[in-house]
């Protein structure tokens, strides 16, 4: 098409395009255009996840030997920090309130140390997947992964951390009497169940802690008084024989009760299948499916969201 201006010069106007009209949405399907960042489908994300799952283990890795980089003793914190903290708890509760009655002193300090080593597995876990977002935003806004990444690794990272002060839990064990025996291997589908729980609850946290970063401020508080209901220091059933019944079964069916006292039963001969409660493993099980494949999904379904203000 064609006009004249008013110095007589030709114009042209260019033809009506093929997209004239075309709403935003149909100009994408048209070309084949995705959002960027947009949420996969869930088989596709978990593909994704196992894609990258070299990355995943190589950053928990180099996290774990980043995180004492600083201090002169390095890797040697991991086991300190945990028998400083068994030790404390021993003088206070162990010799001053005598939470371990009931229990002859060769049984309370493994007690006492398998409850610091395994709940603290699970707390890490926990206060990492807290600011696994926050603490990271320039790696999610710089580059496209699954975000899941992070939270999974930040639990990979506090397994290797436990894997390495089972060896200090196993000696203490030994050097007060217990001797290796079928019923240790239990150790192991138990930190495996343990490990599947602690990552959904980080992967939990940490969607909510990338929405509301203050959250990590109030972690510390709520971790220690599930550590004080979980009988971290002290037997629920012997602490609580004078209360309603009801009132123990509610403390020993929460998750971190049920790791710490399947471990204390498989390393420590004096602990009895009576410390139990009743179906232990369908709670232990039942507890890592629940928060696992629910945090996963959960923390799946803001996937778009991550690392956006």
């Amino acid at each position: 098409m064609s006009d004249t201006t008013q110095d007589g010069a030709l114009a042209t106007s260019k033809p009506p395009s093929e997209d004239a009209g075309l709403s935003p949405a149909e100009l994408a399907r048209k070309y084949g255009l995705s959002v960027s960042g947009a949420r996969p489908s869930l088989a596709g994300y978990v593909r994704q996840l196992w894609d990258r799952r070299h990355f995943i283990l190589a950053f928990s890795r180099a996290k774990l030997v980043a995180q004492y980089s600083q201090a002169k003793l390095g890797q040697i914190w991991q086991v300190a920090t945990p028998l400083l903290n068994a030790l404390v708890y021993y003088l206070v509760f162990g010799l001053i309130m005598d939470a371990g009655r009931g229990m002859g002193k060769d049984i309370y300090i493994p007690f006492l140390v398998i409850g610091i080593f395994v709940f603290t597995f699970t707390q890490s876990s926990l206060m990492a997947g807290v600011r696994a977002i926050p603490s990271n935003l320039g790696l999610v806004r710089a580059l496209h992964f699954p975000r899941a990444s992070l939270p999974i690794s930040f639990s990979m990272q506090q397994l290797q951390q436990l894997l390495y002060s089972m060896i200090v839990v196993f000696v203490t064990v030994v050097a007060f009497g217990n001797h290796p025996r079928l019923s240790w291997l239990l150790v192991l589908p138990v930190l495996v169940l343990q490990f599947v729980f602690n990552t959904g609850l980080a992967l939990i946290f940490a969607r909510m802690g990338s929405k509301t970063p203050d959250l990590a401020q109030l972690m510390p508080f709520l971790t220690r008084t599930w550590m004080y209901a979980s009988g971290v220091m002290f037997s629920i059933n012997e602490m609580l024989k004078d209360r309603p019944a009801w009132i123990a079964d509610v403390l020993q069916w929460n998750p971190a009760a049920i790791y710490m006292d399947l471990i204390r039963f498989a390393l420590i001969d004096g602990y009895g299948r009576e410390n139990l409660p009743p179906h232990v493993w369908a709670f232990a099980v039942g507890w890592a499916v629940l928060i696992g494949l629910g945090g996963f999904v959960y923390f799946w379904k803001a996937e778009e969201r991550y690392g956006r203000g």
